[in-house]
């Protein structure tokens, strides 16, 4: 009972959000200094410009213009294209799973080599382990993720042939939203691993930094001290007993690291040739679609927003301390 009133609160709390967010984006273009079809095709004639004003639905009062908007979301209209006039959901729907894919890879790679690597330095804090370990950490964060593409680009996948340095093929996700994309694994694997490790260089370092932090401290703890006077192996008290509790910082961090894996993923999607998200984003930039801009704008809001409510929901299940507290 106690967790269903806090999922009812966190719920209704998401919707709000969700008003916000789709608020902004809906103003993005009417933001724009001037006309905004002007803006779109500053070339255009008067008589151009005033069926693009229809079509935007810019003749139309404001709050109907929102409405019309907000409405035409739900039932996944997200405009067109004005140059092709394709439907921009049909983009997202190729795009979105590419950058899915490649931001829980990324996530995964991270939270791999961070998890154990905080828990040995936790463990090991002040020995010469611990500062090699962290020393490396603090190169991979001061790192440029664009550095580091091109590097791993031209070392691992010009001149040793390892890996190729651009391209996708489909994955698991790609036939989930498109069931005319036949996946092949080893492919989409090898065309991923280079650019999720990429992304992933600088959040092993952060992850790291925040679970050795906060596993120190709870070494400390009395019921840390109880598990050692009983005999409990030191495996078992760092994995079972130690990094729950420890476990709610990084939690927290993984979440709000959507938003910055999706900065980062333009980068990396346009250097290696990845068709996501981050590429189209950047694409619809210089070619001045807004349309397609506020439609890529809002899709990643409202997921960064769902993560986010997830993130905080798992709060709850790790720690029912959160759960209590917010139900007094």
């Amino acid at each position: 009972m106690e967790l269903t009133r806090t999922v009812a609160k966190r719920v209704v709390q998401l919707v709000i959000v969700l008003l916000f967010v789709t608020m902004f984006t809906f103003l993005l273009i009417r933001l724009l200094p001037g006309d905004p079809t002007t803006t779109i095709i500053p070339f255009g004639t008067d008589a151009q410009r005033a069926v693009l004003r229809q079509d935007l639905g810019l003749d139309k009062p404001l709050p109907e213009q929102y409405w019309n908007y907000l409405t035409g979301l739900l039932q996944g209209d997200l405009g067109k294209q004005y140059n092709s006039g394709r439907p921009v959901i049909d983009l997202v729907s190729q795009s979105l799973p590419v950058s899915l894919q490649l931001m829980i890879y990324a996530q995964f790679i991270a939270l791999f080599f961070a998890i154990p690597l905080g828990i040995l330095t936790a463990y090991r804090a002040g020995t010469r382990s611990d500062k090699v370990i962290n020393t490396g950490a603090f190169a991979m964060l001061a790192l440029p993720n664009f550095v580091l593409a091109l590097f791993l680009s031209y070392f691992v996948g010009a001149q040793l042939k390892w890996l190729p340095t651009g391209g996708y093929a489909p994955g698991w996700m790609d036939q989930f939203f498109d069931s005319s994309r036949s996946p092949d694994l080893w492919e989409h694997t090898r065309s991923m691993l280079l650019p999720a490790f990429t992304l992933a260089v600088g959040q092993i370092a952060v992850y790291m930094r925040l679970l050795r932090s906060d596993m120190i401290a709870t070494l400390q703890e009395n019921f840390i001290t109880m598990a050692k006077a009983k005999g409990v192996s030191n495996q078992r008290i760092l994995w079972r007993h130690a990094l729950r509790p420890s476990s709610l910082t990084l939690l927290t961090v993984a979440g709000l690291n959507v938003g910055t894996l999706i900065g980062g993923a333009v980068v990396i999607e346009v250097i290696y040739g990845i068709p996501g998200m981050g590429l189209k984003i950047y694409q619809a930039v210089f070619s001045k679609e807004y349309v397609e801009l506020q439609s890529y704008v809002v899709v990643i809001a409202v997921l960064f927003v769902l993560v986010n409510f997830f993130v905080d929901f798992l709060y709850s299940v790790l720690d029912p301390r959160i759960r209590r507290a917010r139900a007094s």
